[in-house]
């Protein structure tokens, strides 16, 4: 039994990557990693994106927020030295903005495949790094290939309606849950951590959660059926 950590991320979110790097520095130095299971959960920022529409990230930034296209450029700069800081490369003026509904639905069938945390992983670099397209099926498939999923599965999942239900439920639970903004973390539905946090926060908070879980789940003591043995000492009966 271990201890729940979930994570509610989109793949196109910078400070969610910035974050997994944070909380896995975090992980480093927590003792008892062994016992937590980590949970990634589905968030858009942007449902409305629509693939394919030609424009470079910082032009559809500065639609959507309504501010200058050169702010948009700074606004990037700035998130590609944090980004930096925390040993990521992020080329934003390369970036595909796309939905990236079909990367979540992608996702939910890694979990079930406990390829979770490497589904995310390898989205996160495709996108901010390597500037792939996630409106693009053929994208998706072959990052799917790349982390162990079975091809076929990974074009069927693509090609039908499949983990939609579970993508839609993640996000009306962040909605329930009143979270406005990702990543957002979750330890034991008792403790949130919001934002990409420093590395010293998320290690704070994950010694004090775990030890309260700890101590309402107890490592489960053997209920043992007596029998003849041998000890080490020599005695056998």
């Amino acid at each position: 039994m271990k201890m729940k950590v979930e994570i509610w991320s989109d793949v196109m979110c910078p400070f969610c990557y910035i974050g997994k790097r944070k909380f896995e520095a975090a992980m480093s130095k927590f003792t008892d990693a062994a016992g937590i299971e980590l949970e990634w959960r589905s968030f858009q920022l942007d449902p409305t994106i629509e693939s394919g529409h030609g424009k470079d990230l910082y032009q559809y930034l500065s639609e959507r927020k309504g501010i200058p296209y050169e702010q948009a450029v700074q606004m990037n700069a700035q998130v590609a030295t944090m980004a930096a800081a925390a040993g990521i490369t992020f080329n934003p003026a390369n970036a595909v903005v796309a939905n990236s509904f079909d990367a979540h639905r992608l996702i939910h069938l890694a979990k079930k495949n406990n390829l979770g945390d490497e589904a995310e992983e390898r989205l996160f670099k495709s996108y901010f790094t390597e500037s792939k397209d996630f409106g693009d099926h053929a994208v998706l498939a072959q990052l799917g290939k790349e982390i162990g999923l079975d091809e076929a599965s990974v074009q069927e999942t693509l090609a039908s309606d499949t983990y939609a239900k579970e993508v839609n439920a993640d996000i009306n639970e962040a909605q329930a849950l009143g979270i406005r903004g990702v990543p957002f973390f979750v330890f034991d539905r008792k403790y949130a951590v919001s934002g990409a946090q420093a590395s010293e926060i998320f290690l704070d908070v994950l010694n004090k959660s775990f030890a309260e879980w700890r101590k309402e789940n107890p490592a489960a003591a053997f209920e043992t059926i007596e029998g003849e043995v041998c000890t080490p000492d020599g005695e056998c009966k």
